[in-house]
């Protein structure tokens, strides 16, 4: 089998899939501006702004998944039934992404403008711990991953230095233990998990440790 080829396949595949589930990302905040028309924009962009920062907090994570699937692959020169079967719930997640996005960002502006506070209230306590959980899956999956891939030179080129790798592995690390913060935060304070959810976004957009896709074998 050409273990480029397949790559290839699975990072144009992957990439496809991301494409898909960031654009969906969209379609509930023009549904959410298309049901107010009658309001002044300024008072629509006041009512709907959890929509807003809803959309934006999962454009930035699921932009996060995809970098790091690029740097994941860039080291990656085989694949085997597992790793595909790890990539898949990987992209699984990424499609289910815009659904608790969409319930965060309407729950979320059902509250804030005082419209059944009570109900909206649980049902965004909802929303939130769905969506933590979600991305607290992603980080899990994404260790697996990783970990299935290095785990004695599995499916990593010969040429990558395993200092680096051991590096990436502590970086990897801090993803499923914020996260899992993140997630039992949502059950006491929502506010407080977004909040951390926004950091993180910030934090793993900065440049971090990755090798080169120019150590991938030609």
């Amino acid at each position: 089998m050409d273990e480029k080829k397949e790559t290839s396949r699975v990072e144009a595949f992957s990439d496809g899939v991301f494409a898909i589930a960031i654009t969906l990302l969209i379609l509930d905040v023009t549904s959410a501006f298309s049901d107010a028309s009658k309001l002044k924009l300024f008072e629509l962009l006041c009512q709907q702004w959890t929509v807003l920062l809803a959309f934006l907090l999962s454009f930035a994570t699921i932009g996060i998944m995809w970098l790091n699937h690029h740097r994941l692959f860039a080291l990656i020169v085989r694949v085997d039934h597992t790793l595909l079967v790890l990539n898949i719930l990987l992209l699984l997640a990424a499609t289910v992404v815009p659904f608790p996005t969409a319930l965060l960002g309407r729950y979320g502006a059902d509250m804030v403008n005082g419209v059944d506070v009570k109900n909206n209230g649980t049902n965004f306590w909802l929303a939130t711990i769905l969506y933590n959980g979600v991305f607290l899956f992603v980080a899990i999956v994404y260790n697996l991953l990783w970990r299935y891939a290095t785990h004695k030179r599995r499916l990593l080129s010969r040429d990558v230095d395993m200092e680096a790798v051991k590096r990436i592995d502590r970086q990897y690390l801090l993803g499923p233990l914020f996260y899992a913060i993140a997630f039992i935060l949502a059950f006491f304070n929502s506010q407080l998990s977004l909040a951390v959810n926004i950091l993180l976004a910030i934090f793993f957009l900065l440049p971090g440790i990755a090798l080169s896709t120019s150590q991938k074998p030609a």
